[in-house]
């Protein structure tokens, strides 16, 4: 599948922004000055799995730092979770990685016990773990689960896709902002927000959670394991898209979605819309 593209100029750039030395950089990768040098001057690129680490150093979103175009296969959300190949041997148990090797070069599927644990370490879904596997025997993935998220980052992700479709969500700092304000505390960072989201953190306090699902207008429930509530949510999430978009039409479409969306639903994400309306766009100065 397409590699994540890595800019070294790019790079470069954002690293003396963040006002980091080569020398750090490679410190915090285990490589050699050497080795920055040439991937800025691209001579020679990062391994896959390093750009994770030189996101998070650089505090910034892996897909924005280095973006790729189409969706990952099953070496890509390994490498997307900071593993190599020879990492995953103490994931799986196995004495090789002979097992993970084969499924990457698209010789031999992972057993159900393997696609579970490399899942659960790479932070995404079963669902999304298969799909990567097919693109890597070079067939057409189906929709992850039918596009209902499974982990809490792939929750926070889809509610903020949705809830500001085509805008400027808020940023990991504002999110952390709305949450201390919500717990008339400080009890989250944007650090801890942003890893929230991505999935380097898997679980969070109880009033985390509730300010999340405050300052996103879903339920709490959405946030956790209920998988009823959470297809309730994503089908009210979506409508919610389309009518902030203005897709009236696919509104009144799908006013019974395919999980049986009730009229009481469809009112709450009316009124989830009308609040949304009245706050403040997240790069509002006023803010």
């Amino acid at each position: 599948m397409p590699d994540r593209v890595f800019d070294g100029r790019a790079f470069r750039a954002k690293r003396r922004a963040a006002d980091l030395t080569q020398r750090q950089v490679a410190d915090a990768v285990g490589v050699q000055e050497a080795a920055v040098a040439r991937w800025e001057s691209e001579t020679t690129k990062p391994l896959p799995e390093t750009l994770p680490v030189l996101a998070r150093l650089l505090g910034l979103p892996l897909g924005t730092l280095f973006p790729r175009e189409g969706k990952p296969d099953l070496a890509d959300l390994r490498a997307d979770a900071g593993y190599s190949q020879k990492d995953t041997i103490a994931i799986t148990g196995a004495s090789t990685t002979s097992s993970v090797r084969k499924a990457e070069s698209g010789v031999r599927r992972l057993s159900d016990e393997l696609v579970a644990l490399l899942a659960a370490a790479y932070g995404v879904s079963e669902g999304t773990l298969r799909a990567g596997q097919e693109r890597s025997f070079g067939n057409t993935a189906p929709d992850e689960e039918n596009g209902v998220p499974s982990t809490l980052a792939e929750k926070i992700q889809f509610a903020l896709d949705r809830t500001y479709p085509g805008e400027s969500a808020p940023s990991d700092a504002q999110l952390a902002a709305a949450v201390n304000e919500y717990a008339g505390a400080t009890v989250v960072s944007g650090e801890d927000i942003r890893d929230l989201r991505t999935g380097a953190v898997t679980e969070a306090a109880p009033i985390v959670l509730e300010g999340v699902a405050d300052m996103l207008g879903v339920k709490l429930a959405y946030l956790k394991s209920d998988d009823a509530v959470t297809r309730q949510v994503v089908e009210g999430l979506t409508l919610l898209a389309s009518k902030r978009r203005g897709d009236v039409g696919q509104i009144a479409a799908r006013g019974m979605g395919a999980e049986g969306l009730s009229a009481d639903l469809l009112a709450i994400v009316n009124e989830v819309v009308a609040d949304l309306a009245q706050r403040p766009r997240p790069d509002d100065p006023q803010r």
